[in-house]
């Protein structure tokens, strides 16, 4: 990843996501750990059970069907999903960033190579951006959908990033709530497996069968 300048990468990255302007909350940001109240939870919706491993605290629930919204590998609808972006995950990509940053850094004031003090808080608010990116691309996977292609297809974090951002500490944990665009995957859907009832009700009507064509047969000849 090929950084231009802070700001713009940060304007990159924003792109991807439709973010809440503000996010009121009566409890705020604490300057001590990160603590952004979360959006409320939908009414409704469809629980999901992940088709593999799972992040812990993860949940997603299939809401309402997207009308005049095409998709060429299933019914689109929109999904609702909290987890908690992994702090070790933050730590990764932040490191990285910095090590990037560093080798193309020409701040005014300062040498070459090094990143003032004013371009930090930018730094975590692309690595948290980037993180919730990698988070929610895990949690797809793991319950076996697709987002939709295009502008269709958009991740909406319900909580302000800035704001989470806000007293945050690099390696910590940061829970959010996000919705999206998507359908199921069919390639990653299990395996419909019948049940003990259902293969019996079957093999009920196969000799059914059999013993209708063999009355047949008796009553020919």
């Amino acid at each position: 990843m090929k950084f231009l300048s802070v700001l713009a990468l940060i304007t990159a990255v924003s792109n991807a996501f439709v973010l809440q302007p503000s996010f009121q909350s009566s409890r705020g940001v604490s300057s001590l750990h990160m603590a952004v109240d979360l959006v409320a939870e939908p009414e409704g919706g469809i629980e999901l059970s992940p088709v593999s491993s799972s992040m812990p605290g993860c949940r997603v629930k299939q809401m309402d069907e997207l009308q005049g919204v095409k998709c060429d590998f299933g019914t689109p609808y929109e999904f609702w999903m909290t987890a908690e972006v992994d702090g070790a995950l933050v730590k990764e990509v932040h490191t990285q960033i910095s090590k990037d940053a560093s080798k193309k850094a020409a701040f005014p004031g300062f040498r070459k190579g090094q990143v003032p003090p004013y371009a930090q808080p930018q730094i975590t608010q692309f690595s948290v951006q980037e993180s919730l990116i990698k988070t929610v691309r895990a949690i797809l996977d793991g319950y076996g959908l697709k987002e939709l292609a295009g502008d269709d297809g958009k991740v909406e974090v319900k909580e302000d990033v800035a704001d989470m951002c806000k007293g945050y500490k690099v390696g910590g944990s940061l829970k959010f709530t996000a919705t999206l665009n998507g359908s199921y995957d069919p390639e990653k859907q299990p395996t419909v497996v019948e049940s003990e009832s259902e293969v019996e009700t079957e093999a009920i009507e196969a000799v059914a069968v059999v013993e209708s064509e063999s009355e047949v047969e008796t009553e020919a000849a």
